[in-house]
């Protein structure tokens, strides 16, 4: 099977807006500015999106994996409302002290979206706001984005301090990070034509 590139995104501080707390339910979920438009561009020029996001608010009893589907299912619906597609979610419901292979900056998610999805995660970039989504993207050989979205300094400075390998790009938000994507032309192997794209 040849595999293909995808988009593979995180989903706090990237999709939505990271709060001092978890989103524990859809009533607290609100998009980033600009990210539904973003998805919809990337879409549209013909590449293939997913969301790679740690949730250890499961583990920590705060909600449950009923309800973070429930938040999904309507974040996925908002996200085709605006002309997008999400083709698949990948979440790890683990903390830390769990010790598991797929929390980020574990590239267990990653690699396990590969497989059930056929990607290829060296033509493949990974948009994060955190230290740990740069190290699980570059351990794979994604492009890296390391997006800072509504940072404050203090926290810039405090992911910066955590890098243990450097993004190969800083943006805004995913917004920038959609242009620098876009910029660089149609996923490989996406052939245009007159008639619209030709895909995977």
């Amino acid at each position: 099977m040849r595999r293909k590139p995808a988009i593979l995104l995180d989903r706090d501080g990237v999709i939505n807006i990271d709060g001092p707390g978890y989103v524990e339910s859809w009533d607290e979920f609100q998009f980033c500015p600009g990210a539904l438009e973003a998805i919809r561009k990337l879409t549209e020029a013909g590449w293939e999106v997913y969301v790679i996001t740690n949730q250890a608010g499961i583990a920590k009893g705060l909600y449950s994996k009923q309800r973070l589907t429930d938040i999904h299912w309507r974040m996925l619906l908002e996200i085709g409302k605006a002309g997008g597609r999400v083709l698949g979610i990948q979440f790890c419901p683990h903390t830390d002290e769990d010790g598991c292979a797929c929390r980020k900056p574990e590239p267990g998610m990653l690699l396990k979206a590969a497989a059930k999805w056929g990607l290829d995660l060296a033509q493949s970039y990974f948009i994060g706001d955190s230290a740990r989504d740069i190290q699980a993207g570059a351990a794979v050989g994604c492009t890296t984005l390391w997006v800072q979205t509504q940072c404050t300094d203090e926290r810039t400075r405090n992911q910066r301090e955590k890098m243990v390998i450097a993004p190969d790009y800083e943006v805004e938000d995913l917004a920038e990070a959609a242009e620098i994507i876009l910029g660089h032309g149609c996923p490989p192997n996406v052939i245009t034509q007159s008639g619209g794209m030709q895909r995977w």
